[in-house]
């Protein structure tokens, strides 16, 4: 029997009984990989390729400046700690997060609520989780807002939540710019968070 192509990305499920707790998972010893709790079970992955690391790193060098400049927020990168509901033992860390200033009050050695928008740099595999779940996890929450950045495609998604549901999506490509809700006049187009340097 011939395997199906394999595409040498494991995701590495720890599982313990009874599962862990949030408080548990935070006294673990920080990891320099990737990794969630998802209802209690901690999930792994490899760390991600170079394109996706300079997306990502673009993207923070806008959003930084934008914040700064504006005085609205702060952004963040992954790996950080997004607890979003510490009763089922929901942490996630997205590749970047963007909190704005009411908000703020609850981030202290973690974050301990939905940002107001969160940006995933898609890869042409998932590293953890699947993506329609992510999304649930965020409208359920209440992130307002959330980037889908698609390398291959060459464009960013922009989905935004309210109420638990999704009320809009728009694409931009090239090099449009990226309009958002959260971060109203920020710069930002798709060439800008693609640019290969």
């Amino acid at each position: 029997m011939t395997a199906a192509w394999d595409d040498g990305i494991v995701v590495v499920v720890v599982m313990k009984w009874p599962p862990f707790t949030v408080r548990e998972y935070l006294n673990t010893p920080e990891a320099m990989f990737p990794q969630e709790l998802v209802y209690g079970h901690v999930r792994e992955a490899p760390g991600p390729a170079v394109s996706h690391q300079t997306v990502v790193g673009n993207l923070y060098t806008v959003l930084r400046s934008h914040l700064r400049d504006t005085g609205i927020g702060r952004v963040w990168m992954s790996p950080i700690d997004v607890v979003l509901d510490p009763a089922r033992a929901l942490v996630v860390q997205p590749d970047l997060i963007v909190v704005l200033n009411e908000q703020l009050h609850h981030v202290t050695d973690r974050v301990w609520l939905a940002p107001d928008l969160v940006i995933e740099v898609l890869s042409p595999r998932p590293r953890i989780g699947e993506l329609a779940e992510r999304l649930g996890w965020f409208a359920r929450y209440g992130v307002r807002e959330c980037w889908l950045v698609r390398q291959l495609e060459g464009d960013v998604e922009v989905i935004s939540f309210s109420g638990g549901d999704v009320i809009g999506h728009r694409i931009a490509a090239e090099d449009e710019r990226i309009d958002s809700s959260v971060l109203p006049g920020l710069h930002c187009t798709v060439g800008d968070a693609l640019r290969p340097w």
